[in-house]
């Protein structure tokens, strides 16, 4: 098959945002690029009738969340056992404040920080983050309360004083 130039036109352009969306989704970029992968090949083989129809980015995006979803409730089923590397490694993350909500937002249950980067990250609202997950409503306000209380109780709010206002 001979492929469709709009299409490596549309990776070219819009790939290296997509990578940080599965980055924000994820929290990794290893799992950040397999979302792309997987959602790029599902994106080509709907191409057709996506490039006249929707925003292919959309359509992408929708899948990744989806995906990461998917790998979260199939994990959450697996056992899995195997020898733990020698080593170990990790990117290095921001410093200050930053580093601190890299890590908060880490450490939240799958759902919950995807449920926050939909909303946050994407400016979904609750009945379209809904839709992407597969969740109701209801869920979604849930996860994101919750997710919102560990944040606030990982990352407290200094008070205003005069030796750390900007």
């Amino acid at each position: 098959m001979e492929g469709d130039p709009r299409f490596a036109e549309f990776v070219a352009e819009r790939g290296d945002a997509l990578l940080r969306y599965g980055f924000v989704l994820a929290g990794n970029p290893h799992d950040a690029a397999d979302l792309v992968q997987e959602a790029l090949l599902k994106l080509r083989g709907a191409w057709p009738r996506l490039r006249l129809k929707e925003n292919p980015e959309s359509y992408a995006r929708t899948t990744m969340a989806r995906l990461h979803i998917a790998t979260w409730r199939k994990r959450r089923r697996e056992q899995l056992a195997w020898d733990l590397p020698d080593g170990e490694y990790h990117d290095l993350l921001p410093s200050g404040d930053e580093r601190r909500m890299w890590q908060a937002l880490a450490g939240l249950p799958r759902k919950q920080r995807a449920v926050l980067v939909l909303r946050y990250y994407e400016q979904l609202d609750d009945t379209e983050i809904a839709t992407v997950l597969g969740i109701s409503r209801g869920t979604v306000r849930s996860q994101a309360a919750r997710a919102l209380d560990k944040l606030r109780v990982a990352l407290p709010s200094e008070p205003m004083t005069r030796g750390n206002v900007r």
